[in-house]
Parts: structure tokens; sequence; C-alpha cells
């Protein structure tokens, strides 16, 4: 019930003439009751910053993920560093496409088949309000799923579709798409083909992707691999390094510490890699399409034919 029909249904019962100091008391509060959450929930809609998390499970978050001794099983040691914690000023979309807060680790719920632990979207939005107060609310909009080779983000493919799904039911809530961290290639590094095919593909999903959320300028912040699950590591970083895409800037991981399985980042570095990335995000400044790709200019025939004929018309007459 909106708060307006609340006071409506309780004035046909009472008078603010004949009502006593506690009736008058009880009135207000449930108008109060009623009104915050409408005003929160519009601040909301019109200041949050969108910022999109996509790739692999190190962007998903393994800090602090181990197997546990006794039963092999994966396992998160619960530790939220203090750049990690929540903060009333970041959001999260839920995978039940609600906004919720944010809160370590942000893709237990989208990541629900991995065991996961601390990524670098916390610590990058908490980074981001430190620096800039001013910048209003951080939502975050996670959609990383470990263990994907770049084929499953092509359009079409169902991690691409819910990903688009998800930010334009984010955009939906009046925000504002500011920008996509995307960390993803340590499965690509297995198969030459795979490696061989890699940097097309990632420059066809950056340009489907802007399409599709009509973001032509869309910021995307790519992490340079920092480790890899096959022997072409290397050559997967210089396809992401080469990419030469407008408006993407690269954020390199390699050197960071990782976890006792070589792969994934540790806790410590994933907070670093959050700081790295609202770095990079704080001081990007856009710059303009290449020109060069651009599609010709186009002018249809029959606009052109009477202007023809006008000139022609003027000269004789």
């Amino acid at each position: 019930m909106s708060a307006h029909k609340l006071l409506a249904s309780l004035f046909r019962y009472t008078s603010l003439q004949s009502a006593s100091p506690h009736m008058l008391s009880f009135i207000l509060l449930a108008f109060l009751a009623h009104a915050t959450p409408i005003t929160c929930q519009n601040i909301l809609q019109q200041r949050l910053n969108i910022i999109i998390l996509a790739g692999q499970s190190n962007m998903a978050g393994r800090g602090g993920v181990a197997n546990d001794t006794a039963t092999g099983i994966p396992r998160w040691d619960g530790d939220v560093p203090p750049q990690c914690q929540p903060n009333p000023s970041i959001f999260k979309l839920s995978a039940d496409m609600a906004w919720v807060e944010a809160r370590e680790p942000i893709h237990a719920d989208i990541d629900a088949k991995k065991t996961n632990g601390i990524g670098p979207g916390m610590a990058f939005a908490n980074a981001v309000l430190t620096k800039d107060p001013n910048i209003g609310l951080v939502g975050l909009v996670p959609c990383a799923i470990g263990g994907t080779n770049i084929s499953e983000w092509q359009k079409g493919e169902f991690l691409y579709e819910q990903l688009v799904k998800r930010a334009r039911l984010a955009l939906q809530s009046g925000a504002g798409f500011k920008a996509m961290l995307w960390y993803q290639g340590e499965t690509d590094t297995i198969h030459k083909q795979d490696v061989e095919l890699y940097g097309g593909r990632l420059k066809r999903f950056f340009q489907d992707l802007r399409s599709d959320l009509q973001a032509p300028m869309l910021p995307i912040f790519q992490v340079d691999l920092a480790s890899g699950q096959g022997p072409y590591m290397e050559e997967v970083r210089e396809a992401q390094l080469k990419i030469g895409v407008p408006n993407v800037k690269n954020v390199d991981a390699k050197g960071l510490p990782l976890e006792a399985d070589g792969l994934h980042l540790t806790t410590p570095a994933q907070v670093r890699l959050g700081e790295m990335l609202a770095d990079a995000f704080l001081q990007f400044k856009p710059s303009p399409f290449n020109t060069n790709h651009s599609p010709p200019n186009f002018v249809p025939y029959f606009l052109i034919i009477p202007q023809v004929f006008w000139i022609i018309f003027c000269f004789r007459y």
C-alpha cells in the first residue's frame, strides 16, 4: 500500500480535529514507515552507476578458496579484508534480478556451481568511492562464470545472452553504464586452436556487446592474464594486449600472488587488482572511435536525384 493510500484509509476512521496526540503520532509514524523506502528506491534509481563484472573464475573470485585437506572439497576461508567490506553505497544485481546490498562473495549466487571467494569487484567499488566520494551509488552486475572459454561468450551463446539480459535489466532501474570489468582467458591457454582464434573472438565479443547494449563508447577494463590452465598463456596475453578496440584499457595482473593451485589470485592479490582497476577507471579518458573503420556515409539515390534536377532547373532558368 502506498503512503497516500495509507493516509486516506486512516482518515476515513479519524479526523485531525478529534484525533488524540497518540493517534496523530501513529499516523505520522505510519506515513514515514511507508514513505522512506519509496524515497530510497527513487534515489537508487536516479544515481546508480552500473559496473558489469564478467569473465571467468578470477573475476568471480577464488581468493581464500582452498581444498579442505580432510574432504578435498574447495572451501572459502570466510576472510573479508577491510577493502571488501559492505558499503551502503554499493549494490549488486542478484541472480533473481533484484538490487541488494553487495557483500562477499558477490558471485556466490551467479557462479553457483563453484566455491566462490574474494574477487576484485568489492575492492574496486570501495576504492572508487574512497577516491571519489561524489560519484554516487555503485551498482555491480556480476556475470562471471568459472572455467569458461571465450567461445562461450559469443553472441547467441547462453553466457552472452545472460550478460545482456542482466545488463539491460540493470539499465531499466534508471541507471547508466559506466564500465565493464573483464577478466577471462585462462581456459583458452590450453589448445592452440583456441589461442589462434582468441583475438578475433574477443574483439567480436566487445563489439557485439556494445552494440546490443546500445553503448558504443562503453569503457572496458580488461585484465591481462596472470596465469593459465595451459601452455599458451603468453600467446593469449599478446592477443589481449593487441586487441586494438577503442576505449578498452588493459590492466596487467601478471606478477600478482597466486593461490597454491597456481591459477587463482589470492585475497591480497584480488584487493590489489581491484584497486588497480579503480585507478584505471578514475583516470580513464574516452577516446573517439577510429574513423578509418567507420562505414562510409551513404546518401540514398532518391534523395540525390531531386537535387540534381533542381540544380539543372536553376541553371536553365
